[in-house]
């Protein structure tokens, strides 16, 4: 039987149908600055920490990502290196200007900051080291999760120029497998890559009814791609340490 797998495929499908419902002017300034950026020729940076930090990578060199994208990666902040001490860490002051001070974000970038819960010490403090440096800075959370989880903290989303709900419930994992046991499922990180995918494709689009084409980068494996992105990667190779 699949009842269950089927229930949670479900469960995220309505989750993404349903996302953009009253965030439409959220989703139209994320595109609108994410546009503005690519346009001026500056970059869209992503960092999360824990889980979230696949969100950054989501958009690295990829196929159908946009090359102007680069990622903030930090193994201490990752789960690699040590899962528990990540989540210590992740908590601590102090961590995220050391850690964002390695990229030259400067007014005109984009800093997207993914944090489901939207109240550890290191995505809010990262929040204002990008707004500190003229960045725009959009935060990807959970208002449920973060008002649950405040307690009197600063949260991501009131400290971010712009917010996207999630829409994910506290603890992010949504759906019940077996009575009396924990929930499983957890959607923020297929709702996060979703809306990182939908806000890329809208500044793509809205950059060719300029007349503009957008560095996007092709799979391996199809025709051309290897002399596109080679171009693409001599262009931001400089600009993109993880390349």
């Amino acid at each position: 039987m699949t009842e269950a797998a089927f229930s949670y495929l479900a469960l995220a499908a309505d989750a993404l149908a349903t996302l953009h419902q009253g965030q439409e002017n959220a989703f139209d300034a994320a595109a609108g600055a994410i546009t503005q950026a690519l346009v001026a020729d500056r970059l869209i940076y992503l960092f999360g920490t824990g889980h979230s930090h696949m969100l950054a990578e989501e958009g690295h060199y990829r196929a159908g990502g946009v090359a102007a994208v680069v990622p903030v990666l930090s193994p201490v902040l990752m789960l690699h290196e040590g899962a528990v001490e990540s989540t210590r860490r992740e908590r601590e002051t102090g961590i995220a200007a050391e850690v964002l001070s390695r990229y030259p974000i400067a007014a005109g970038d984009v800093l997207i900051i993914f944090s489901n819960s939207g109240v550890n010490a290191v995505p809010v403090e990262a929040a204002a080291y990008g707004r500190d440096k003229g960045a725009v800075v959009i935060a990807v959370t959970s208002d449920a999760y973060s008002k649950a989880a405040a307690a009197g903290r600063p949260r991501l989303f009131d400290l971010a120029d712009i917010a996207i709900d999630n829409r994910t419930v506290p603890g992010d994992a949504g759906f019940q497998a077996a009575e009396g046991q924990p929930n499983v499922g957890p959607l923020s990180t297929v709702i996060g890559a979703a809306i990182l995918n939908a806000l890329l494709a809208e500044a793509v689009a809205r950059m060719a009814t300029q007349g503009l084409e957008a560095p996007i980068y092709v799979s391996a494996n199809m025709p051309g791609a290897k002399e596109r992105n080679a171009m693409l990667v001599a262009r931001y190779q400089t600009r993109n340490q993880h390349l």
